[in-house]
């Protein structure tokens, strides 16, 4: 196939993606297929050949990142049980001694974001959000905005979240290096954003945190202490045991690529760092630490646990194992399950991209030209963004077309998987189902959805590329 003919081709299966999701209903995973079957069918593959293809990178994928999915959302829901969620925003409750408030579930949702899919964080943090806008009489133009930046730039720059984890392992990245940079690039962009569009958002209408949340909640005072801002919550665990589970993970995976790099391969202290930093063992060891978390609050988590009601009915004779191997697990399976067969069927229609032999012919076009190589992974990340909708589809779609070109143009595979993270959060608007999530458990319309979240994280992942241009230019990344 020429380059000429893959463009169009590429141009008719965007097409075919936009008009079956946004218009006809039909399912991402059901118009993800169709899509890859147009795309192989063009790309004269046959019948055969085609769902050949399609079949191999769909299991491949969903070896590659489906246990990390799996753990992510086990640790989400000991998160839920525990309250370890409401023991986080009160730590920066304290820690900014009640001031700036905002940032208390804004940077509970970006830590909380890094193992946890997104829309899981976005359901976590709403009813928080709304309880500490009313305490402190804020409108929530003043908090969702910053929680959706927050949430939304680690979930689209740091793994083991699912897409950018996939992205990842697709272009050969080492993950604990793209964990590190994506760290730097998420912190800057969120603290850049926050101090640029505070004063601008404390000035805009006054939206009413939802009542539904905020039933018997009462405004404080101007003078009121640290105390009296904090959420009330019995028997919650302190801030470290809290923050354990979530960070842990990422801190063993930074470890192990970092010790990796010094040491160089071969050596015994590779295979050390090289245990250590492996992605499912790391998440697997935050859910111990949030396991460790029901003992001296089994009561409380049993409550929770069957007030969520998907997973099996727990009693008071239920033991650790029941709890953690067995709810948690089921209702890991029912929260994950859609980001699981999408994230697949997206590295089945990437598998069918990136087949092409245009790719090649595209690549050593634009390395000819002054075009600068880095603008390529974001720009085509931020387009499928714009039109499909899914950042996790986006993410891997982008990656398909760019794994081979990253040698081509001259890019490392942490830079083409960051640049692609910070695209995906370009065009986060109505086609995106955390779109409507956000919205409707945080009390915006469709208008202000666009005004508010829309563009805060467009400015998101726009400084976030800005920050790893940067990075790439000195040499780092």
């Amino acid at each position: 196939m020429s380059p000429l003919a893959f463009v169009i081709m590429l141009v008719i299966a965007v097409a075919l993606l936009t008009l079956m999701t946004l218009k006809l209903k039909i399912h991402p995973v059901m118009a993800l297929f169709i899509t890859a079957t147009f795309c192989g069918l063009a790309s004269g593959k046959g019948i055969v050949g085609t769902f050949s293809t399609i079949t191999s990178y769909f299991g491949s994928t969903l070896g590659s990142i489906g246990v990390m999915i799996i753990f992510g959302a086990m640790i989400a829901s000991g998160i839920s049980d525990t309250g370890a969620a409401t023991s986080m925003v009160n730590f920066f409750i304290r820690l900014f001694k009640g001031k700036h408030l905002e940032l208390a579930p804004s940077l509970t949702g970006f830590i909380m974001s890094i193992p946890v899919f997104g829309d899981i964080a976005i359901i976590l943090n709403a009813p928080i959000s709304a309880i500490l806008a009313k305490r402190k009489h804020m409108s929530m133009t003043q908090v969702a905005p910053f929680v959706n930046l927050g949430l939304t730039l680690t979930h689209g720059l740091v793994p083991p979240t699912p897409g950018i984890l996939a992205v990842s392992v697709l272009l050969g990245a080492d993950i604990g290096t793209v964990i590190l940079w994506g760290l730097v690039c998420s912190i800057i962009s969120f603290a850049v954003c926050y101090f640029a569009l505070r004063p601008l958002y404390s000035k805009c209408e006054y939206i009413e945190p939802l009542a539904s949340y905020t039933e018997g909640v009462e405004p404080v005072a101007e003078d009121c202490s640290v105390e009296e801002l904090l959420i009330k919550e019995d028997n919650i665990p302190n801030a470290g045991a809290s923050f354990l589970p979530l960070l842990l993970p990422a801190i063993l995976i930074a470890i192990g690529s970092i010790g990796k790099l010094i040491v160089g391969e071969g050596s015994s202290l590779y295979g050390f760092f090289d245990v250590i930093g492996n992605t499912v063992l790391a998440l697997f060891l935050g859910i111990i630490a949030i396991g460790v978390l029901v003992f001296q609050r089994k009561d409380k988590v049993i409550a929770k646990a069957n007030a969520d009601g998907n997973g099996e009915k727990l009693t008071a004779k239920s033991s650790w194992f029941e709890i953690v191997m067995n709810n948690w697990v089921g209702r890991a399976l029912i929260i994950s399950i859609s980001a699981l067969i999408i994230t697949a069927m997206g590295g089945a229609m990437g598998g069918i991209l990136r087949e092409n032999s245009a790719i090649q012919e595209i690549g050593a076009a634009i390395a000819a030209t002054n075009f600068p190589a880095i603008l390529v992974p974001f720009l085509i990340a931020a387009i499928m963004m714009t039109v499909c909708g899914s950042m996790t589809t986006a993410s891997m779609t982008a990656a398909a077309l760019m794994v081979d070109l990253v040698p081509l143009l001259g890019l490392t595979p942490v830079a083409a998987a960051l640049a692609i993270g910070a695209g995906s959060m370009v065009g986060w608007h109505v086609n995106n189902s955390g779109f409507w999530i956000f919205t409707s458990l945080y009390g915006f319309n469709t208008v202000q959805g666009l005004k508010y979240f829309t563009t805060t994280n467009a400015l998101g992942g726009i400084v976030a590329f800005i920050v790893l241009v940067i990075l790439t230019i000195i040499g780092v990344c």
